[in-house]
């Protein structure tokens, strides 16, 4: 869903729009979280820096001590501007990445990747990072703020051609809330997902949620969202978006072929190793079993046809998810032996989601197509095995013998939302660990909120 389609509805019908200040207060000490940053139980304001270095992102919007006023009904205080030092310009076709405290920028679009740039000259004022470097003769002129939603702008400009400007929305992880009074209606539901983190003493979990909706104003919560378990096979999901990116471009099709031979035969999840080798098999029917099945031979074999590891991390690194990491390919014992590992977060898990939802990093068909293979997934017995009979949701899981995990989005009609539930530890108790998480946003989305906002 493009942006420009998405509904943006401050409240619900009938809805009223001030919120006690009693009831936010309340809310955001049973959170103990930050009201759009990766929210952990430590309380609001900066996440704990991930494994890999990740710097958190600060919090804002309402938090305990702002000073609201004291009358019932009182309108929140305007937020402050939702800053982050990683931002990440995202215009048709491409992206331009933006790390104000490294210094560091990144051209990667259909006409080619500059990798990560130098420019000790950028300038930071005013929440907004400019500047311009030239990498093999092209130069990019950028001024990108940093706050998310906002609009940025990129100027290509290279010799004998005239200039290219590229405006842009500007993406952060989080994403700043549309609407900061609907978000104070999710709240709570931190508080909910921290009891049940604290619940699974043998897992060590973590969770974000992100409302696509605009019911609770595209407001993002987590609970140790910077929690870094193995990956499994959520990484999948970062090789999806790389090839439907190329698709896009107009790179590759997904009618073309690609020869599958007996030496890329592995065992696990999928259905190809069932097949006879070897033999052609087409992009989209790769693509399709990498999320349906979670085949670890398609897996593997978009791995080499993409070009190993570094487009795919090149993709990661675009979009600033600093969690996360494509280290070795899939049932690659030895890799791990070594230490080489993929990893990610839940926080990083959400900002790709959303991305993809909102049309920031794949066009609409590609991101149709991504999510219809989410919603053709076989292995069902975490985030659909939690919910009634016939919830709507697209999804991917991840299993190893010390990782449970299953990501996506609940798509119910009004209520669409992006999750990411994350555990390490034994699996079996990590699976139960994800269904108790998965019930409890079911349960509260489809709970009304008029009561507690009323009081």
């Amino acid at each position: 869903m493009r942006k420009s389609d998405k509904r943006r509805s401050s409240s619900l019908p009938g809805m009223p729009v001030g919120v006690p200040m009693k009831w936010l207060t309340a809310a955001v000490a049973l959170a103990v979280v930050a009201t759009t940053g990766p929210a952990t139980a430590d309380g609001p304001g900066r996440a704990p820096v991930a494994e890999s270095g990740q710097q958190a992102e600060p919090g804002y919007g309402v938090e305990p001590g702002d000073d609201q006023g004291d009358e019932p009904g009182a309108e929140p205080t305007p937020e402050r501007p939702p800053t982050s030092e990683v931002s990440w310009l995202s215009f048709p076709g491409g992206v331009f990445a933006v790390d104000s405290l490294g210094h560091t920028v990144r051209y990667r679009a259909c006409d080619g990747d500059t990798g990560r740039v130098a420019d000790p000259d950028m300038r930071v004022a005013a929440g907004v990072a400019s500047g311009e470097v030239i990498v093999g003769g092209t130069g990019y002129r950028y001024r990108v703020p940093l706050a998310g939603r906002s609009e940025g702008t990129l100027e290509v400009v290279r010799r004998h051609r005239p200039p290219i400007e590229l405006p842009g929305v500007v993406v952060t992880s989080p994403q700043p809330p549309t609407d900061p009074v609907a978000g104070a209606r999710l709240f709570p539901l931190s508080g909910q997902l921290a009891r049940a983190v604290a619940d699974a003493s043998l897992n060590p979990a973590g969770v974000t949620v992100r409302d696509l909706s605009g019911r609770y104003g595209d407001q993002q919560i987590a609970v140790n969202g910077a929690l870094r378990p193995k990956a499994a096979s959520v990484i999948k999901l970062w090789i999806l978006v790389e090839l439907l990116r190329r698709v896009d471009c107009g790179q590759v099709s997904l009618d073309d072929g690609v020869l599958v031979t007996p030496d890329d035969v592995v065992g696990g999840t999928g259905q190809l190793q069932f097949e006879t080798f070897p033999q052609v098999v087409t992009l989209h029917r790769l693509a399709q079993y990498l999320i349906k099945y979670s085949d670890n031979i398609a897996a593997n074999v978009l791995i080499t046809y993409l070009g190993g590891f570094a487009p795919v991390n090149a993709l990661i690194d675009s979009m600033n998810q600093r969690s996360t990491i494509l280290a070795r390919r899939m049932l690659d014992s030895a890799a791990a032996q070594r230490g080489e590992e993929n990893y990610t977060s839940p926080d990083d898990v959400v900002s790709l989601l959303g991305a993809v939802w909102d049309g920031d990093i794949l066009s609409p068909d590609s991101r149709d197509l991504m999510i219809g293979f989410m919603r053709e997934q076989t292995l069902n017995t975490k985030i659909p095995a939690a919910l009634p009979p016939g919830v709507p949701v697209a999804h991917k899981t991840g299993d190893l013998p010390d990782a449970s995990h299953d990501v996506g989005y609940y798509l119910i009609p009004g209520t669409e939302t992006a999750v990411a539930f994350l555990t390490a530890g034994p699996m079996a108790t990590g699976d139960e660990t994800v269904r108790r998480m998965a019930r409890t946003v079911y349960d509260f989305l489809v709970t009304p909120t008029y009561a507690a906002v009323e009081e």
